[in-house]
């Protein structure tokens, strides 16, 4: 008795997670912890921003120092500016500190910061739409993984009905008044279910290891999902949905962010053509023994370039060719946005309205089922008729289910589209 308490209680953790089932949400904020692309969308975002940081330290004072030791051998002369005779060896030490600090520049660098600024921008942009195909990836995963829940359970009903279609015409030849084909028709159908059953429990097993997958989980899929394909419809309009998409898709913002960056290097390029204005200062303490001498410098450096073989030029002209593309590939990007989005939209209404004709059809077959059953039982029909009507009822039933996945799944396609979510949870 001892033995089976402890067994009962080493299984509770076991059935606690068995029973334990998560949402879709609950299955996107998992994926969003742990999916790698995502930590690597933002380290890259991160990388963006620091560089920023980098760029802007061109614009702050550049502070430096230095120290050297060192032994010197020359003639007396070459220390004391003396006339002597023979050479000798002294120590030399040399203690520098020196600062520059750019003063005017025509607003070059601020404009490379502006354009580090908008790169950032634009790489934070991509890691939404990063985030974006993760959520995506787990609906369609956790879609597919409903539907072959459910096909299992057609699959099992179907293998159940078959069976008790066997009794019955077994029953009904034992007494004579069926044949031997009605048995053995019986048993191929039978076969037949019970090899769809073994297909569809495979294709759940398989369903889970694409949601793992999804979710970016290295371990087994430890829990499972509520079944949330029955849901309210969602009523979406053309103009609505393409103002979403046109506000929202980080692939726009993306491009847009690109240009703004293109153009403020463009004007940053520009302004090597004007003059730039340096503040330098430099304090040096040398001499062959301490006290060190002091020396020491201060003043202002205006450089110019006259001619640099029209690197600048060919330079602007580059940037200016750079950005022309990007321009042109975000109109191609809006394009594409909107085919993607009226896409959406026009499956969305096509699986709303096979939902209501699955419906329908399976109304009809379950009745035409029974219909079946009660002529094959009081001799009326015959099993031709029988596995007709178990055949189209299992088949009515399926086309509900992939009915009811199509539309959660295109409605997961709008809103990757319009990168908005329409709530339906």
């Amino acid at each position: 008795m001892h033995w089976l308490f402890t067994v009962t209680l080493l299984a509770l953790p076991v059935l606690a997670r068995a029973d334990a089932r998560k949402t879709l949400e609950e299955c996107i904020e998992i994926a969003l912890r742990q999916q790698p692309t995502l930590r690597a969308a933002a380290a890259t975002v991160a990388a963006g921003r620091e560089r920023v940081w980098e760029t802007a330290a061109a614009y702050l004072p550049q502070v430096s120092a230095s120290y050297l030791a060192s032994r010197r051998h020359g003639s007396p002369s070459s220390f004391t500016n003396t006339n002597a005779g023979r050479g000798e060896t002294r120590p030399l030490y040399s203690t520098a500190v020196s600062l520059s600090q750019v003063l005017f520049d025509f607003g070059q660098n601020l404009q490379l910061i502006h354009a580090a600024q908008a790169s950032a921008e634009a790489l934070a942009a991509d890691a939404d739409t990063q985030h974006d195909t993760v959520v995506f990836n787990v609906q369609q995963a956790y879609f597919a993984l409903l539907a072959a829940y459910r096909l299992r359970d057609v699959a099992e009903e179907t293998v159940a009905q078959n069976e008790k279609h066997l009794d019955l015409a077994q029953g009904r030849h034992d007494v004579g008044l069926a044949p031997r084909f009605d048995v053995t028709n019986a048993q191929v159908q039978l076969a037949t279910a019970e090899l769809n059953r073994v297909t569809a429990r495979n294709n759940v097993s398989l369903g889970r290891e694409t949601l793992r997958n999804a979710l970016g989980l290295l371990g087994p899929l430890d829990f499972d999902i509520v079944d949330s394909l029955e849901q309210p419809r969602s009523e979406v309009g053309d103009a609505e949905a393409l103002d979403l998409a046109y506000a929202n898709r980080p692939e726009l913002k993306s491009l847009a962010a690109q240009e703004r960056a293109d153009i403020e290097r463009i004007k940053a390029i520009e302004k090597d053509y004007l003059p730039k204005l340096t503040l330098n200062s430099n304090v040096t303490w040398s001499g062959s023994g301490y006290p060190l001498q002091e020396t020491w410098n201060f003043g202002g450096l205006v450089n110019l370039s006259i001619f640099n073989g029209g690197l600048t030029t060919a330079q602007v002209g580059e940037a200016k060719a750079n950005l022309d593309n990007l321009r042109a590939t975000e109109d191609a990007t809006r394009q594409n946005v909107t085919l993607e989005v009226r896409q959406a939209l026009l499956n969305l209404r096509q699986a709303a309205e096979s939902i209501g004709v699955a419906d329908k059809g399976l109304q009809q077959a379950r009745e035409n089922l029974t219909l079946a059953e009660g002529r094959y039982k009081t001799g009326v029909g015959n099993i031709i008729e029988l596995t007709d009507a178990q055949v189209s009822l299992a088949t009515a039933e399926a086309s509900r289910v992939q009915a009811l996945v199509g539309y959660r799944t295109a409605l997961a396609a709008l809103e990757r589209s319009t990168a908005h979510r329409f709530g339906t949870e």
